[in-house]
């Protein structure tokens, strides 16, 4: 898919409903050390004008004039370029390689129907695949479940299989923080530099100020009724750090219940055994508990807030990355 974060199709969308025209440029397959993984989209409008990145820069310029070209052709473009190692080392990248980009005109190659059906389907938070045959010029959105996808869905890997380019296009990562305390301070940064949708619950609003969280999503809500508004996911991950049994314990209870990929708890480890306790007395099976991460982080010594949140997302970034 198009790095988490990133709305390149909802602003090819917006710039061809404003008659600016646009074409979207995919990276379809790429080198080992490319900074941009395959699924990575640029924009381009019929002036020129483009939002996105297919690499490190090296050839942004010549996709956006290959792309105006095809906007007015109105015909598509596999487009191969091979970067030496000076142009590699220049942004940054160790040594060069070859990457592929397709090249779509909205409208009069990819169907506007099409792209609006992907991009209700990205604001639903639905999983779906788009999958284009380079050779017949064939489009089509599959379903997350649909076998031929299903593997490339669950590992989030866009790429070529053969002919025919799978991209996927999993709902955004989401992280839920439960305590807006010192630690959560540094990880809502992190968490959104690292490509997720972070959002602070808590009840206390001396806690969950906008001045101590400015521009955050904040939930001045109970958690478990704010993890219920919220709907968690497979594309989700939680944070309890309050310490507060009555705040934690509905958030915890309510995450187990769902599939979320990561839980993970502040505490020391005679605190947990005192979490598990009461989780087990509540009726919640020994091999649901063992979900939890806690400690929460990895263990690498982290003293201060900032340190604990590098762990925390460390701990995150490893779950979902290795499983």
């Amino acid at each position: 898919m198009a790095e988490s974060g990133e709305r390149m199709p909802e602003l090819a969308l917006e710039w061809h409903r404003a008659g600016k025209g646009a074409v979207l440029a995919t990276v379809v397959e790429t080198w080992g050390s490319a900074p941009r993984r395959a699924g990575s989209q640029l924009v381009v409008s019929s002036e020129g004008e483009m939002e996105g990145s297919v690499s490190g820069g090296c050839v942004e310029g010549a996709v956006v004039v290959e792309a105006m070209e095809a906007l007015e052709a109105g015909d598509a473009q596999l487009l191969e370029f091979g970067v030496s190692d000076d142009e590699a080392f220049a942004v940054g990248l160790a040594c060069g390689g070859t990457i592929k980009v397709l090249v779509e005109p909205v409208g009069r190659v990819l169907p506007v129907e099409m792209l609006e059906a992907l991009v209700d389907a990205r604001a639903a938070r639905q999983a779906v695949a788009y999958v284009v045959d380079v050779t017949a010029g064939t489009r089509q959105l599959v379903a997350a479940g649909d076998p031929e996808v299903a593997d490339r869905v669950r590992a989030d890997r866009s790429g070529l299989d053969g002919d025919r380019y799978i991209g996927i296009h999993n709902p955004p990562l989401r992280m839920v923080v439960v305590g807006a305390v010192h630690i959560a301070q540094a990880l809502l940064p992190m968490a959104r530099m690292a490509g997720y949708d972070p959002v602070l619950v808590d009840p206390r609003p001396a806690f969950a100020a906008e001045a101590r969280f400015p521009g955050e999503r904040i939930l001045e809500a109970w958690p478990d009724e704010a993890l219920t508004e919220l709907g968690l996911d497979a594309r989700t991950a939680v944070v309890t750090l309050t310490h507060d049994p009555k705040l934690d314990d509905p958030a915890i209870e309510a995450a187990l219940a769902s599939d979320v990929f990561y839980l993970g708890c502040l505490g020391s480890s005679r605190t947990h055994g005192k979490r598990v306790a009461r989780l087990t007395e509540a009726g919640i099976a020994e091999d649901v508990i063992a979900r939890i991460h806690a400690p929460v982080g990895l263990d690498i010594g982290a003293q201060n807030p900032a340190e604990i949140a590098v762990a925390i997302m460390a701990e995150i970034t490893r779950r979902l990355r290795q499983g």
